[in-house]
Order: structure tokens, then sequence, then C-alpha cells
């Protein structure tokens, strides 16, 4: 740590002026450690939503501003700022670059974020220009259509694919590449087409492409449950067809089939949290994670988590590190697998 600079004395070396300057030495060197040593948890931040209001990046934003509130009753509440662009690759740069970052700047993150990592698609920065501070909850992918589209199954998708892909419209938070499209591309490739030739609308988040479907924009909403769920509760006129989990989910969606029930071998989990740039003084990161651990562990998270559509998946520290770099590699396996393009980091 560096000391603050104190002035020597110059021409006027009375006693006085001495004494004043050894005073002002004495009371800088009591603040500064101080100020270092600030809970940073406990100060005024923001979270940093890459995206436009109303998906998954806003709704992680939400569940993290309550979640730290309820084992830091006294804190100011986490402020949300949008960051749309490249559904997080803006923010990922500014990050990276030191543009965006310091103690008190969270940014939400998503699996869809890991897989654009994995293809090199948020720049040429390495995966430790960020600091991992934990994961919130996971959601799990959804195909939704119109409530007055003709497809009432996942199967009636399937077989509307089969007998002509360029009739179907898939949109969804992202580009080609991103999580939403991957659903979209598997669900093609489990009907037996070329995911590439497939007609697909990209929107700047999930809420967006809701709002596309809503306006009969696209025909099939490739995104996640809780997301589309919130949609449904505000009065979206939407019909899901399949979740894409491993087995049926618990709560308000307990009546969706999953996609496996209906024959299509699709499981799409999608795991939201939170990072810090890099350059993020330690004590600040040692911080968050401590206050979000704190979080994830106490008696009320999973009730907490449930209101947001989310299923509890608490990762901090060593674990996260692991699950992000386990993710990293398999998502780079699956993007050859579907041919995608990887650009160097």
């Amino acid at each position: 740590m560096r000391n603050l600079p104190i002035p020597l004395p110059g021409p006027d070396s009375s006693p006085r002026r001495q004494a004043l300057l050894a005073l002002a030495a004495a009371s800088a060197s009591a603040w500064w450690p101080a100020a270092w040593a600030a809970d940073a948890s406990t100060e005024a931040a923001e979270c940093v939503a890459p995206s436009r209001p109303g998906g998954g990046f806003d709704l992680t934003c939400g569940l993290a501003t309550q979640a730290v509130q309820a084992v830091r009753p006294a804190r100011p509440p986490l402020r949300t700022r949008y960051l749309p662009g490249g559904i997080g690759a803006v923010a990922f740069d500014q990050v990276a670059t030191g543009r965006l970052g310091g103690p008190g700047t969270l940014v939400a993150f998503s699996s869809g974020s890991l897989l654009n990592i994995a293809q090199g698609r948020f720049g040429p920065h390495p995966v430790s220009a960020v600091r991992w501070i934990a994961t919130l909850g996971t959601d799990y992918g959804v195909v939704a259509v119109h409530r007055d589209s003709p497809h009432q199954h996942l199967q009636d998708v399937v077989a509307a694919l089969r007998k002509d892909l360029t009739r179907i419209v898939f949109g969804a938070g992202g580009t080609l590449g991103s999580q939403d499209w991957m659903k979209a591309a598997l669900l093609a490739r489990a009907a037996g087409q070329d995911p590439k030739r497939m007609r697909f609308v990209s929107f700047e988040g999930g809420g967006e492409a809701l709002k596309a479907l809503r306006g009969g924009h696209i025909g099939i909403f490739t995104g996640d449950a809780a997301e589309a769920q919130q949609a449904v509760e505000k009065g979206a006129p939407l019909r899901f067809l399949a979740v894409l989990s491993q087995a049926r989910l618990p709560g308000a969606l307990a009546g969706l089939p999953t996609a496996r029930e209906q024959g299509i071998d699709l499981v799409w989990p999608t795991v939201r949290g939170l990072y810090m740039a890099a350059s993020a003084p330690d004590a600040a990161v040692r911080a968050w994670v401590a206050a979000f651990a704190d979080a994830l562990a106490a008696p009320g998270y999973a009730a907490l988590c449930s209101q947001h559509g989310l299923y509890p998946f608490a990762r901090t520290g060593a674990a996260l590190e692991d699950f992000v770099q386990r993710s990293l590699s398999e998502y780079r396996q699956l993007a050859q697998e579907l041919g995608l393009r990887s650009w160097p980091r």
C-alpha cells in the first residue's frame, strides 16, 4: 500500500509548522488503511444488467439486490444499470479494458455469457479479465409460442420443421451462436435439418424477443422459463410447449412437460450469476463473495429464488472457478459440433 505524499518542510521550518505536518501525517496514516478496509458490500453499488429491461439479466440484478439486502440490511439497495450491447459483449469489453469496474460494480452473467466467451465472441479478452463472484441460481430453456399459434405441442414444431424449415421463424435474445440460438439450432437438428438454414431473429435480450412474439413478428421463442413466466404473469399471451430441464420443474411450471418427455433429447440449463472486474481491489472482491455466500446460505434464499423463477445453484470461490472452466470446455466442444466459427482470445 502506498503512503499518502506528505510535503516536506520548506523554508519555514518553525516548530509550529513541523507540529502541524506531523499531525497531518498521523491523521493520514490512520484514515488510509481504514478506507481500504471498509466492507465494499455495505457501500453504495450497482448491478449492471447488460441488456434492455425485462430479460434474464434484469432478473439476475433484481434477485441479487434482494438477496444481498437480506444479509446486509443496513446497506443502500443495489442500483440496476442497463448496458445493452451484444448480449453482454459491450459490458464484458468495458470491464476487460478498464472502462467499467471498481469495488461497487457487479455485472450479471449467464451460461450464455460463458458460451460467448468460449467462442471468443466477447472480444480478445481472457476469462481472467473478470473475477467471478457467485452464481445465484439456475433457469431452464423453454420453447414458447403465441397462445393463438397452431402449434399445440413440441412435436408439432418438429413436424413443421421437417416439412419446411424456412416457414418457422425463431426469435430470442442473442445472435448466431448464442445460447438461445443454440436451443433453436438443437431443435432444428432434432428434426433432421441443418441449423444454419433456419430463420432466427436476434433481439437485445429476452424481453425484446417476448414483445416480438406477442406482436406476431416471430413464431417461436427459445428463451428461458423464468423470463417467459414473468411475462405471462404480466398478461403476455404465451403458450409453453416444453421446458428444457432433465425432469419436470416444481412450482408454477409443474404441469409443463419436458422436451425429453415429448421425444426430443434437449436439455438446456441457464445458470445466472455475477462477476466483477479483475482490477477491482482484492478486499472488495472478498467482501462481495462473502456477502453472497451469506445470502445463498440464508434460510429464506430458496424461497426468494423461487419468486424469481429460479432454482438454487450456489457457487462461490474455487467451486465457481471450476464450474466456469468446465462450462467453457463443454461449450467449445458444442460449438465445434455445430460448425460454428470461434475467434481467438
